[in-house]
């Protein structure tokens, strides 16, 4: 039986590799609907010898089939946002420990310990959007910090720059963590300058602004709060794991996730790097749903291993944690 410990003591690609191929053989063997789209392929664990080889299942599937590889009990289902009668995404998470232990050891991993952090969120509250996966980690995180200024300040604009304001006075090491428009009505109503302060969007425009490219968001924001880079968090309801991006949009993965891409005319080949293609998702802390996912996005890894979003296949549905906010 695979462990939490076997995903997250990942060290190598070699510990990857061999991780990911047990987990498809698992997943296989235990999650129907993975197991039905397979079979469609013709594609069996005693063919599969290497990562690349593995089958990804459209994400769609989320929609309309409960993608499950556990026989425990669902502790808690995270729904995608949606416009109203669109149909959202399900995942039913039968550990929610495992998605904590997830995202807390991803942002030890590139930002350290969590309690060091003041951390401001320009999101719904968790009480107002209960279901999103994004809400439930930040509300966890505002916790864990176990600093008294931490919490949601989605629509007291005024009370958060003045709280921006205290904290880089005293230097305290701070995160403010918001939906792109949040974020720009911010700085468009008070003019900052961060010093202790790192700015992290979650994407989030339609609906509520026009859409300006990445390049363009990020230096309003970086002009309006005084800081050298914009941060990104790089996530979906379908996961349990987030990728992380330092500036400039380019992301990188935590040890147990990994990003390829697929040629957008042949959704079964894999491209080569700096390509490109459709974002696969390997996530191996979706050991109980499906740890292999074709998304709707659009974007180019490089040799790194490093990746950036360019956008969104024609015709997909909105995505957007801004439309929590609606």
């Amino acid at each position: 039986m695979i462990s939490k410990e076997d995903i997250f003591k990942i060290k190598s690609q070699a510990d990857f590799d061999a991780l990911a191929l047990d987990v498809f053989k698992f997943q296989f063997e235990n999650n129907g609907v993975y197991r039905s789209f397979c079979d469609l392929l013709y594609k069996n664990p005693s063919d599969i010898k290497s990562v690349f080889e593995i089958p990804f299942l459209p994400i769609q599937f989320f929609k309309t089939h409960e993608v499950i590889s556990s026989r425990g009990s669902i502790e808690k289902t995270f729904t995608s946002s949606g416009t109203t009668g669109s149909i959202t995404s399900k995942h039913l998470v039968t550990d929610i420990k495992l998605y904590e232990e997830s995202y807390l050891n991803a942002f030890k991993h590139f930002y350290g310990n969590i309690d060091d952090y003041v951390v401001l969120a320009l999101l719904p509250s968790y009480l107002e959007r209960d279901g999103s996966s994004l809400i439930y980690m930040v509300n966890d995180l505002i916790d864990k910090s176990q600093q008294p200024e931490s919490g949601f300040y989605l629509n007291n604009l005024e009370e958060l720059a003045n709280t921006l304001n205290s904290l880089e006075a005293r230097k305290q090491k701070t995160l403010l963590i918001g939906v792109s428009f949040a974020l720009l009505d911010l700085v468009e109503q008070f003019q900052l300058h961060l010093k202790h302060t790192t700015v992290m969007e979650t994407g989030g425009m339609k609906g509520r602004r026009k859409e300006i490219i990445r390049q363009e968001l990020h230096q309003i924001l970086q002009s309006g709060f005084g800081v050298e880079k914009i941060h990104s968090e790089y996530g979906m309801t379908e996961l349990l794991s987030q990728a992380y991006s330092k500036g400039h949009g380019i992301f990188e993965c935590p040890p147990w996730m990994k990003i390829l891409t697929r040629d957008t005319e042949d959704a079964l080949t894999l491209q080569e790097p700096n390509k490109t293609g459709g974002i696969n998702i390997i996530d191996l802390a979706n050991i109980n749903s499906c740890s292999f996912i074709a998304t709707q996005d659009l974007g180019r890894v490089y040799d790194n291993g490093q990746f950036e979003i360019i956008g969104r296949f024609d015709n997909s549905d909105i995505r957007g944690c801004n439309l929590m906010a609606l």
